[in-house]
């Protein structure tokens, strides 16, 4: 498979990994802290991917690879914390500040936006999260990008 090939799948995964994150969120499952987290360096692969098909090198896949290894790290991360492996940011857990100096009648008045907690897995299939599946998929493009940079 050619450089120029292997950029372009790298490049398409992370597409499709950041689309299908769109389309969950579209569906109604909106998305924990962590979750956003893991989208960053996918738009980060894709612009690096777009400007690696045009130019030579080896510092662009390097760099592919980089953001493809730093979501999946995050996805492994987020599974741990969604599977209590270890904690999470107290920020987006359950070991975060008690609601319980709220009434009832305080928790029912507020008009914001659905709090998502990142240790609660809101989707899964084959008993992998959506986090699980990003980290898995996200290796798979690591692996892409590491081929782009040894055919640089």
């Amino acid at each position: 498979m050619s450089r120029q090939l292997t950029i372009l799948l790298a490049t398409l995964g992370s597409a499709a990994l950041l689309g299908g994150a769109f389309i969950f969120q579209a569906l109604g499952y909106p998305p924990c802290a962590m979750c956003i987290w893991q989208r960053w360096p996918h738009g980060i692969a894709i612009a690096i991917g777009i400007i690696a098909m045009m130019l030579p090198g080896r510092v662009l896949p390097l760099l592919g690879a980089l953001a493809a290894t730093t979501t999946a790290a995050i996805g492994v991360f987020h599974t741990g914390v969604e599977r209590d492996w270890w904690e999470g940011p107290s920020s987006c857990t359950g070991s975060g500040p008690s609601l319980g100096s709220l009434s009832g009648g305080d928790l029912l008045a507020t008009d914001g936006p659905r709090l998502v907690m990142c240790d609660v897995v809101s989707w899964e299939m084959l008993g992998l999260s959506m986090a699980s599946w990003n980290a898995l998929f996200s290796l798979v493009l690591v692996a892409l990008w590491v081929s782009a940079l040894r055919r640089s």
